[in-house]
C-alpha cells in the first residue's frame, strides 16, 4: 500500500505542468531502480497508448500544408540518417562481435524510434524476448541521457527552435523523449521535432520487412510487424485542423495537455527500468548503442547547423 501511495505521489509531483520531462523520467527511473515502483504491467500499456494519444492530439496544431512542407523539407535528412544509421550500426555490431539479433534490434531502435522500432523489428524476425529486453535497455539508458543533455547542448550552440527540433527528432530515440526535450526548448521546436520524428516512424514497416529477410530469409519477410496506425489518426487530426482554422484558438491548451501527457508517459516508462533490466544489458550492446547514437547525433547536428532553418511557421 505504501509503495502505491509513493508511486502516485511521485507521479503527481513530477509529471504535472509545473515539472519538466527530464525530471519526470529521472524520477520514474529512481523508483524503478530502487524497487519502489508499482503497476509495472499497467504502466507499460498506459504509456504506449498515452504517447500515441498525445501524438494524435498534436495533429490539431498543424494544418496539412505546413505538415507536408515540413515533411518534404526533412525527407532527405530522414532517409540519409536512417540509411546511414543502419549501415554503421550493423558494422559496429560486427566489429564489437555483438549477438546478431541484438545488433539488428539496437540498430533499428537508434535509426528510427527506439522501443517502437525494436518491437516491430523483433516481431518481424521472431526475436527472443531476452534479446529485445537487452536492446530496449541499452536504448533506454541513452534516451535518458539524451533527454537531459540535448537541450543544454542546443542552448550552448545557439541552435534556433527549428534547428533544435530537427536535431531532437533525429537524435532522440522515442517519441515521448523527443516531445519532452523539444517542449523545454519552445513551442516551435516541439512542433518541428514531432514532425521530424513522425516522418521517421513511417519507415518502421519497411525496415522490419528488410530485417526479417536479412535474419530469417525471404520466407520470413511476410511476417506481420505492427503498423503505426496512430500516424493515420494524426493525419486525420491535421485534416480537421485544416478544415476548421478556428481550432487555432485552442493551440496552447493542446500544447499543454500533450506536454503533460508526454511527461506522464516518461515517468511510467522510467519506472520500468529496474536493476534486473539494467543487469541484462551487456557491455557490447551498450557500446554499440552508445557509439551509434553519438555518430548519428553528431552527424545530424553538423548537417542541421550548417544548412540553416527549415520552417514550420504558421503551424500555430
Amino acid at each position: 500500500m505504501l509503495r502505491r501511495v509513493l508511486f502516485f505521489a511521485a507521479l503527481l509531483a513530477l509529471a504535472g505542468p509545473w515539472s519538466r520531462a527530464d525530471y519526470a523520467l529521472i524520477g520514474g527511473i529512481a523508483l524503478g531502480v530502487l524497487g519502489l515502483s508499482s503497476f509495472a504491467k499497467e504502466s507499460k500499456v498506459t504509456s504506449k497508448w498515452l504517447i500515441q494519444a498525445c501524438v494524435i492530439a498534436l495533429g490539431l496544431r498543424l494544418n496539412l500544408a505546413v505538415l507536408a512542407d515540413s515533411a518534404l523539407a526533412g525527407l532527405a535528412l530522414a532517409l540519409g540518417t536512417i540509411a546511414g544509421a543502419v549501415a554503421v550500426g550493423l558494422l559496429l555490431g560486427a566489429l564489437l562481435k555483438c549477438q546478431r539479433e541484438v545488433s539488428v534490434l539496437v540498430t533499428a531502435g537508434t535509426a528510427i524510434c527506439g522501443g517502437s522500432a525494436i518491437v516491430a523489428v523483433g516481431t518481424a524476425v521472431g526475436a527472443a524476448s531476452a534479446n529485445m529486453a537487452v536492446a530496449t535497455g541499452a536504448i533506454f539508458v541513452l534516451n535518458a541521457v539524451g533527454l537531459w543533455t540535448l537541450p543544454s547542448i542546443g542552448h550552448a550552440l545557439g541552435l534556433s527552435e527549428v534547428q533544435f527540433g530537427q536535431w531532437a527528432g533525429v537524435a532522440l530515440h522515442d517519441i515521448a523523449s523527443v516531445g519532452g526535450a523539444a517542449r523545454s526548448y519552445g513551442a516551435e521546436a516541439f512542433d518541428t521535432a514531432n514532425i521530424v520524428k513522425l516522418t521517421r516512424v513511417i519507415w518502421i514497416l519497411p525496415l522490419a520487412l528488410l530485417a526479417a529477410r536479412f535474419l530469417r530469409g525471404s520466407s520470413a519477410a511476410s511476417q506481420r510487424a505492427p503498423f503505426p496506425w496512430f500516424i493515420l489518426l494524426f493525419l486525420v487530426a491535421s485534416t480537421v485542423r485544416t478544415l476548421v482554422p478556428s481550432l487555432a484558438s485552442h493551440d496552447q491548451i493542446v500544447l499543454m495537455l500533450s506536454g503533460v501527457g508526454f511527461q506522464v508517459a516518461l515517468f511510467l516508462i522510467g519506472t520500468g527500468l529496474t536493476r534486473a533490466a539494467l543487469q541484462q544489458v551487456g557491455w557490447r550492446a551498450l557500446a554499440q548503442a552508445t557509439l551509434l547514437w553519438i555518430l548519428v547525433a553528431g552527424a545530424s547536428l553538423a548537417i542541421i547547423a550548417t544548412t540553416g532553418d527549415g520552417q514550420v511557421a504558421g503551424a500555430r
